[in-house]
């Protein structure tokens, strides 16, 4: 049976009142791949853009998306993140790497709220740089790894 789904078929938020409060954290990472020449210009403008600074107002940006996710998606529980670091570096090329980490305790999960933050992080990007150009891409949105609950998971392990 789907988790979201009640014994009628009807939607429904799951019911994790009698779940154990357990300390339980997430990693997502997004790339958001610039075209070479337009990485080249945010290099020599220290990437900072008519709109401001990039790399920041996207760190503050996945952070507040981070913290309103049930607002977002359905039967998403709202939770009091105790953790959101969002961390983001461009590499050699033009590939922009982000990465959401979050942790709280409780009786969820906070894998949608680290997709979340890193998704939104990577769509300030784009905004604060398509002046530039339409042709940056925005990829390889996925979980890293999660711990606490019922199983751990860490990209590339099976399962």
């Amino acid at each position: 049976m789907l988790s979201h789904v009640d014994s009628e078929g009807r939607p429904a938020m799951v019911d994790v009142s009698e779940k154990q409060v357990t300390l339980r954290g997430a990693t997502a990472a997004a790339v958001v791949r610039l075209p070479g020449p337009v990485a080249e210009t945010l290099r020599a403008r220290g990437f900072i853009t008519a709109k401001g600074p990039v790399f920041h107002t996207a760190i503050i940006a996945g952070t507040m998306a981070a913290k309103r996710t049930h607002d977002l998606v359905p039967f998403c529980h709202p939770l009091g993140l105790e953790k959101c670091r969002i961390e983001i570096d461009c590499d050699a090329g033009s590939d922009v790497h982000i990465r959401c980490t979050v942790s709280v305790h409780g009786r969820t999960g906070v894998e949608m709220e680290a997709l979340t933050g890193a998704s939104v992080a990577a769509l300030t990007v784009y905004d604060m740089c398509k002046a530039l150009s339409h042709g940056i891409v925005i990829a390889d949105v996925r979980l890293v790894e999660k711990t606490g609950g019922k199983s751990d998971f860490r990209a590339g392990d099976a399962g």
